[in-house]
């Protein structure tokens, strides 16, 4: 352990000195007229931001921030889609050291008042459309800040809500508070789904951010002249840091859509040259449906696994990579040069300890799978800790410091890794991890159910969707499936919403009398259409 401890204390050395504000200002004092930001909404104008003009508006965001006394260490909730607004804000909170909690749009109520109690904020940016919702969610913040607009289309929050306009803080004139680079400050904290019924909050240092940084960049061999184009979310790990965070450390350029677009997929890809970009199945699924241009500047896409077939379709080379919200950048990966088997997600990175366990703890072999653990230094090369819940980081580790990730990675022969479960019972809905956990728990609170258990239905674009097998109670309501199904609109984000609902006289088990949920997977027929 204590050869552990000098490693470890050495990797913190190494970011000493070093944080956001340090890495944002590299490049708005080295290259300040290169693009660092291009907004492409679905209507209006192209906008660009260089480093020096965005570094500007992050300041000027820092110092209406600071002005509004919100201090180092304080939680800022950025409720918002894809948007300029939304990294320029991200980025002042950095600045100003305060720590930046990016929430999942497609909240419900529920969801957004647990966010804003659990991570305890103290004001709120957002936009238009999510202003009554982000006020009623947060009714004891000092203010909430809205744009002018809903990624791009113009609009304004409802009259009765209380709210300082974002164009204030973009003109704030007092200059921008300035503070000691601090590589172990918290910077920002993201939900994710677990096994409980509520999503545990990750916290991310300044540290973490520059390690997944420079490792992001380095696993995809990223230059200064490379361009992604971002459509995943940027409140989530993957845009936030793999497209943004990576393409900074080197200098590159981010070129932002609200969402993903087939129809302008390939318009805004050929006008702004874009070199890389970070995918989902989904996306390729709908981009079958559009022209191929003959040449194009891609050299890689990275929809976490090697897929020759869409190599073959679109001339595009496709790495594998494996990571999570925990781990800030990818543990495995592929690489460029040797993208490996096709469907693998890759192989172990080097700047992490990946281990495989049969169910003895015993290392797998060739051909086996097994469950996914991975070492690293907490607060710098893997998460701080879950804000305000130190029982689940504890039990997240083990005595020797490995992280169990619940994911399990089958070993083909020739060492190529591939993604084969999820252990946690898990769901993984388009983009969307949902745990099952905490759809059954809201279902479970209406008394309407003895028991029900949560399960994933394979789709043909969102690789499955939720359904849930209730057994009813004596006094359950008619028309309960649709009860059901409306409750859970009301409770839940879209995407965790059960698609159906299929009442049953009894839950197959199996040991230790737990349900035997892959029996109720194998009832359900994936949906091709």
């Amino acid at each position: 352990m204590e050869l552990q401890q000098e490693i470890d204390e050495a990797k913190q050395v190494a970011l000493h000195g070093r944080d956001i504000p340090w890495l944002l200002n590299q490049w708005a004092t080295k290259t300040p007229d290169k693009d660092f930001l291009i907004w492409e909404p679905f209507s209006g104008e192209t906008k660009r931001w260089t480093y020096a003009a965005f570094q500007a508006d992050v300041k000027r965001v820092a110092s209406a921030l600071a002005q509004r006394s919100v201090k180092f260490g304080d939680k800022v909730l950025l409720h918002l889609d894809n948007c300029p607004e939304f990294a320029i804000s991200w980025f002042a909170c950095a600045q100003l050291g305060a720590v930046a909690v990016s929430t999942n749009t497609r909240s419900v109520m529920r969801d957004m008042t647990y966010f804003a109690d659990h991570a305890e904020v103290v004001c709120a940016i957002t936009q238009p459309c999510f202003a009554k919702l982000v006020f009623e969610a947060a009714p004891g913040i000092k203010f909430l800040c809205v744009t002018d607009n809903d990624t791009g289309e113009p609009a304004e929050p409802p009259s009765d809500i209380p709210h300082i306009p974002f164009s204030e803080f973009l003109s704030e004139s007092v200059p921008c508070p300035d503070r000691p680079a601090d590589h172990l400050a918290d910077l920002g904290i993201q939900f994710t789904s677990g096994t409980t019924s509520r999503p545990k909050a990750v916290l991310w240092t300044h540290a973490n951010a520059i390690w997944g940084a420079q490792v992001n960049a380095a696993h995809m061999k990223l230059v200064p002249e490379d361009i992604t184009l971002t459509f995943l979310p940027l409140f989530h790990t993957n845009a936030q840091s793999y497209s943004m965070l990576g393409s900074l450390w080197v200098g590159g350029t981010m070129v932002v859509q609200p969402k993903f677009s087939a129809s302008r997929f390939w318009e805004v890809s050929l006008k702004h040259k874009c070199t890389w970009c970070s995918m989902i199945p989904f996306c390729f699924k709908a981009l079958t449906q559009q022209e191929i241009p003959a040449k194009h500047h891609y050299k890689f896409w990275g929809p976490a696994i090697h897929a020759e077939a869409i190599d073959e379709a679109f001339g595009v080379t496709t790495i594998g990579w494996w990571g999570m919200t925990e781990t800030i950048t990818q543990g495995i990966t592929g690489n460029l040069a040797h993208p490996g088997a096709d469907l693998s997600i890759g192989r172990a990175a080097d700047e992490y300890e990946i281990s495989i366990r049969n169910p003895d703890g015993t290392h797998i072999q060739p051909g086996e799978r097994g469950r996914l653990y991975i070492r690293g230094v907490r607060g710098v090369t893997l998460f701080k800790e879950y804000y305000k819940n130190p029982d689940a980081t504890e039990n997240a580790f083990d005595a020797e410091g490995w992280f169990d990730t619940g994911d399990l990675i089958r070993l083909d022969e020739e060492g190529n890794l591939y993604f084969s479960d999820r252990d946690k019972d898990m769901l993984k809905v388009g983009a969307e991890n949902v745990a099952a956990s905490e759809i059954e728990s809201v279902i479970n609170t209406t008394g309407w159910v003895d028991e029900c258990a949560v399960v994933g239905q394979k789709h043909y674009m969102l690789d499955e969707v939720p359904v849930v097998f209730v057994i009813p109670a004596a006094n359950a309501p008619d028309e309960l499936e649709q009860k059901i199904i409306s409750l859970c609109k009301e409770s839940l984000a879209d995407f965790k919403v059960v698609r159906s609902v299929h009442l049953v006289d009894e839950l197959p088990r199996s040991t230790l009398e737990k349900v035997a949920k892959n029996e109720l997977r194998a009832r359900l027929q994936e949906i091709t259409s």
